[in-house]
């Protein structure tokens, strides 16, 4: 029943193609509890399929107890997030540009969308100092095969929509699907509370 409510609201709405700096926000009721009110970051689309990292899950590990040499630029609080189910042992790394900096002066940065960027983790910290303003690592991401992602839109299972840097850089306490729920078009804003998980009598 609620997978169907998911499928029928987001088909519902007008959609926006999915690309590299885009949101992919989990349906109400989505399928796959794996990526319940998930809200994952798109940082490469293209014929090959499609690379991106979820933003909403914090592990309980800090980024000081395995990759110190970042720490400094870190945004509050500064653990590792769960990038998603694949290679949880690759890292990834994004960032918000400091409102100065022209990222295509950086080769070290990959722009995403406004002042939103991917991090060549080969870099170094002290060069990326004066060009960020806040980042997060995040462990794993997330992948489609090519036409994957693009299957599971039509279903209903994601709606695209912008990304804002804040997205990335948001507290350990923000509710980040509720927040990009909130700023969407009408009727998304109403369903921003709508539950993980419900249990059915």
């Amino acid at each position: 029943m609620f997978e169907v409510f998911g499928d029928r609201l987001f088909n519902g709405l007008e959609r926006m193609s999915p690309a590299a700096g885009m949101l992919l926000v989990a349906a109400p009721g989505m399928p796959s509890p794996d990526f319940a009110r998930s809200v994952i970051l798109i940082v490469e689309h293209d014929f090959q399929g499609t690379f991106g990292v979820a933003l909403t899950e914090r592990s309980d590990t800090a980024v000081h107890s395995v990759m110190p040499e970042w720490v400094d630029l870190i945004a509050k609080p500064q653990a590792v997030y769960v990038g998603g189910p694949v290679d949880p042992q690759a890292v990834v790394g994004l960032a918000v540009t400091r409102p100065e900096v022209d990222i295509a002066e950086h080769p070290e940065l990959n722009r995403l969308a406004n002042r939103l960027v991917h991090v060549d983790l080969n870099s170094t910290p002290a060069s990326m100092a004066e060009l960020l303003q806040g980042m997060r690592l995040f462990a794993g991401y997330c992948s489609w095969a090519p036409g994957q992602l693009n299957a599971e839109i039509e279903r209903g299972d994601w709606f695209v929509t912008p990304a804002l840097p804040s997205d990335v850089t948001a507290a350990g306490s923000v509710d980040l699907w509720g927040d990009v729920m909130r700023r969407q078009s009408q009727p998304l804003p109403l369903f921003a509370t709508f539950p993980a998980s419900i249990v059915e009598s």
